[in-house]
C-alpha cells in the first residue's frame, strides 16, 4: 500500500462508532464559527446562515475592526483574535477557514484535533508537505473536512461529467485546456501603502473593499492599531507593515502560491473530477511577471503543462487578454468536445458545422457546496470536496510553481508523492 493509499483509502475514512454517534437529523442546527473575516469569509457567511437556518456563533480575525463589521451580520456572536481561543468554545461544531493560504493547514489541524468539522477555503495547502498531515488529522479525529472548490458540488458540472465523460461520449481525451484571462485578479491602478501621505483612518467595511487584484483601501499608510500584524505574518519572516501584503496576500509568495493556487486550483480540481485521475507525472511552467509592476512577486503570465499517466495533458494559461472568454475548461476528445465554466457547458459533436448543445447553470455553486458540507456534518459521510481530493489538486498547483521557481520540468511520482531528481 502506498503512502497515498493509506491516506485516502475508504478503510481509513470509514465512519467509526464514535463518529456514528454524532449523526444529526436533517433539521439539526450546527454551531459554526468563521475564522478570517475578509472578502471570502463575508461571501460564505450568508450561505451558511441561510442553509443552516442559524446565525454564526463566533468570528475570529487578526483585524478587530473587520471582525466587528462582520459581527453586524450575526449579532451576539463572540469575537476572537486567536483561533485557538475560539476552538475552546463549548458547543462549537464546525469552523469555516477563510484566512490567507499560509494559515489554512495550521488552523485546520488545530480545529480537527479539537473535534471540529472544517470547511477550509482553497487551496487546502501552502506547501505540498502539509497535505498528508491535514488528511491524517481529519481521519484520526473522524472529522469532516471540505475544501472550498465549489465546482465539485455544482449540478451542471456533475451533469456534464456523467453525461459526457463517464459514458465515453467524447472518445479518447488527450488534451484538457484550462484558462483564466484576467491577468491574475486584475491589474492596474495599484495603491502602494507608502505612497499615500494621508493619516490613517477607519477603513470601509470588508465587503465594500473591491479594488481589483492589487488595490488597498485609502488612508492605510499606517497599520491600524487593532490589527495584529505579527499574528498575520505567522510563519513568514518578519517585515514592517505593508498594506498590499495584507490586502493582496495572494500576490506574495510568503503568504500564497499566486495565480496557480488561487485560480488554477479550481480548474485542475474540476479536471481531476472529470478525468478521474489526480496525479500528474510532470509539470512544465513557462511565463513570468510581464505585466504587473506593483510590487507583487508571483507570475501574472503563465503557460503550464501537466502530464498524467493516462496519456493526456492538462494545460493552463493566464494572462491579461481582452476579447476572449474570461475562464473555462475544454475537454478535447476524439469523438467530441466539451467546454464548461461556471455559467454553462457546451457540447460540440464531431459533425462539421453542427451547433453546440448548450446547458446553462441554474444553481448557485457556492450554496450547493456549503449545503454538501452541512449535509456531511449531519450524515458523517465524506463530502464531495473531501480533504484528500483538495490535497491532490493543490499538489498539482504546487508542482506548477515549483517548475517556475526552479526553471525546469518537474518529474513527479504521484503514488509516493515525491519529486524525482532532475
Amino acid at each position: 500500500m502506498t503512502r497515498r493509499d493509506l491516506l485516502t483509502s475508504t478503510a481509513t475514512a470509514a465512519i467509526t462508532a464514535a463518529s456514528q454517534s454524532r449523526v444529526m437529523g436533517a433539521n439539526d442546527r450546527i454551531s459554526v464559527a468563521l475564522i478570517g473575516c475578509g472578502a471570502r469569509g463575508n461571501l460564505l457567511l450568508p450561505h451558511f446562515q441561510k442553509l443552516n437556518n442559524s446565525p454564526l456563533t463566533a468570528f475570529c480575525d487578526v483585524y478587530r475592526t473587520r471582525a466587528e463589521q462582520t459581527q453586524a451580520l450575526a449579532p451576539g456572536a463572540k469575537l476572537f483574535g486567536d483561533h485557538r481561543k475560539l476552538l475552546e468554545m463549548p458547543g462549537l461544531d464546525a469552523v469555516i477557514i477563510a484566512t490567507p493560504d499560509h494559515w489554512h493547514v495550521p488552523i485546520a489541524i488545530d480545529a480537527l484535533n479539537a473535534g471540529k468539522d472544517v470547511y477550509v477555503e482553497k487551496p487546502l495547502t501552502f506547501t505540498m508537505e502539509e497535505g498528508p498531515r491535514v488528511i491524517r488529522a481529519a481521519r484520526v479525529n473522524d472529522r469532516i473536512c471540505q475544501v472550498g472548490a465549489q465546482q465539485r458540488s455544482g449540478s451542471h458540472y456533475i451533469q456534464a461529467r456523467d453525461e459526457y465523460l463517464r459514458t465515453g461520449k467524447l472518445g479518447k481525451i488527450n488534451l484538457v485546456r484550462t484558462w483564466w484571462t484576467d491577468g491574475g485578479g486584475g491589474i492596474g491602478n495599484p495603491v502602494r501603502a507608502n505612497s499615500n501621505p494621508a493619516p490613517a483612518a477607519a477603513p470601509r467595511p470588508a465587503a465594500a473593499v473591491a479594488l481589483g487584484g492589487h488595490g488597498t483601501p485609502p488612508n492605510m499608510r499606517e497599520k491600524p492599531a487593532d490589527l495584529d500584524w505579527n499574528r498575520y505574518l505567522g510563519r513568514a519572516r518578519w517585515r514592517a507593515w505593508d498594506a498590499p501584503q495584507y490586502f493582496n496576500f495572494r500576490n506574495y509568495r510568503d503568504f500564497a502560491g499566486g495565480i496557480l493556487t488561487d485560480k488554477f486550483v479550481h480548474w485542475v480540481d474540476a479536471v481531476h473530477m472529470f478525468m478521474d485521475q489526480d496525479g500528474p507525472i510532470s509539470a512544465d511552467n513557462a511565463g513570468g511577471l510581464y505585466v504587473a509592476k506593483d510590487g507583487r512577486n508571483v507570475q501574472d503570465t503563465i503557460n503550464l503543462h501537466l502530464e498524467y499517466p493516462g496519456q493526456w495533458i492538462c494545460t493552463y494559461t493566464n494572462t491579461a487578454q481582452a476579447g476572449f472568454p474570461r475562464e473555462g475548461i475544454e475537454f478535447c476528445g476524439s469523438q467530441g468536445h466539451l467546454r464548461i465554466d461556471r455559467t454553462k457547458y457546451e457540447y460540440f459533436s464531431p459533425e462539421r458545422g453542427a451547433a453546440p448543445l448548450v446547458v446553462e447553470c441554474k444553481t448557485d455553486l457556492v450554496a450547493e457546496h456549503v449545503q454538501d458540507f452541512l449535509d456531511s456534518c449531519r450524515s458523517r459521510k465524506l463530502p464531495k470536496g473531501d480533504v484528500a481530493l483538495g490535497h491532490r489538486s493543490a499538489q498539482a498547483a504546487h508542482l506548477g510553481n515549483l517548475s517556475y521557481e526552479q526553471k525546469r520540468r518537474i518529474h513527479f511520482d504521484p503514488d509516493r508523492e515525491i519529486v524525482l531528481p532532475a
